[in-house]
């Protein structure tokens, strides 16, 4: 997601968005420890990086207009 689109939602958007992210990270944690075999293994552990990466973007985005 970019920037731009970041800064643009609502902040109830927004903190809907960090909501999904956790849930989907939580989702992500459940299907690596049940999952067998190096390559579903990898596959998780990138998208759970990915969800990650994303939910700390939007977390500095809210905190950014929590201090405004």
């Amino acid at each position: 997601m970019s920037n731009n689109y970041e800064s643009s939602l609502s902040l109830d958007a927004l903190n809907d968005r960090i909501a999904i992210l956790e849930d989907n990270i939580r989702q992500l944690i459940e299907q690596a420890a049940a999952a067998s075999g190096e390559q579903n293994e990898s596959r998780i552990a990138d998208r759970i990086n990915q969800q990650n990466d994303e939910l700390d973007r939007l977390l500095k985005v809210r905190e950014s207009r929590q201090k405004k």
